[in-house]
């Protein structure tokens, strides 16, 4: 997928000046050098503080999600850019760029739903998944999936790992691990992405049944290895509270002042 242009910080707030606060100027002793009130270290700073609230915000609020719809917040344009600024900015272990997105729209999308409900409907025939399990949990779910508006796959492309893991022998058992991480860092870019957008999402691992097809269907190299399926549409229900393990259980901090 190109992504040649450089694109905008998909999160930015605003900063508003307050007129009330502005000093008079018989009390500038002197006038210094201009610059762009954007670029003070205090605007820097306010910039960065509510950059960071938003980015907290976005977090909490982010779901999982089930029913969705088709009804698009934004133009798809704005899907592109947003996966793009994933691909962009988000790191990788000595920079190996390994991570791969595959973004099906509309039509497109209901032809991956369409190919995995096939899938499983051939799972079914053989006695692999059982036929009320089918009717009752698996078929409706996998409905409410096409019914959403888009989803994007993430993939791995190890050609871009190997060569990392034989330059660097002593860490050649580590290449595949970080890869993961760098994928991961890449599903929850977009999923904190999509939330900023209006979308709600979830986030599905039906590979490696649907691989084959799938590649076959859009083309992608056959070294490419499947890993999630993020699904996003339009938010159609509400969401249950997250229950959360203390939190002095689970952060440790040393030396704070």
């Amino acid at each position: 997928m190109a992504a040649s242009r450089v694109l905008r910080p998909v999160l930015r707030l605003p900063f508003l000046r307050n007129p009330s606060t502005a000093v008079p100027i018989t009390t500038i002793p002197r006038l210094p050098t201009y610059r762009a009130f954007s670029s003070t270290p205090r605007a820097q700073q306010t910039h960065k503080m509510a950059s960071t609230d938003t980015l907290i915000e976005l977090a909490k609020s982010r779901r999982t999600m089930y029913k969705l719809g088709k009804n698009s917040p934004v133009p798809d344009s704005k899907i592109e850019e947003l996966v793009n600024a994933a691909i962009l900015n988000v790191p990788s272990s000595f920079n190996t760029q390994s991570t791969r997105l595959v973004v099906l729209l509309h039509q497109e999308h209901e032809k991956l739903w369409d190919i995995v409900i096939d899938a499983f409907g051939e799972l079914v025939k053989s006695g692999t998944v059982p036929e009320e399990m089918w009717q009752k949990q698996t078929l409706p779910k996998l409905q409410g999936m096409k019914a959403a508006a888009g989803t994007v796959l993430f993939y791995e492309d190890p050609a871009h790992i190997k060569p990392f893991s034989e330059k660097f022998a002593i860490y050649k058992d580590h290449f595949q691990p970080w890869a993961e991480h760098s994928n991961a860092m890449h599903q929850y870019f977009l999923w904190v992405g999509f939330q900023s957008l209006g979308f709600g999402a979830n986030l599905q691992h039906y590979n490696p049944i649907i691989d084959a097809p799938v590649a076959k269907q859009w083309n992608v190299p056959s070294e490419w290895r499947l890993t999630a399926q993020m699904v996003f549409g339009s938010p159609e229900g509400s969401t249950n509270e997250k229950a959360q393990k203390p939190v002095e259980d689970r952060v440790k901090i040393y030396g704070k002042l």
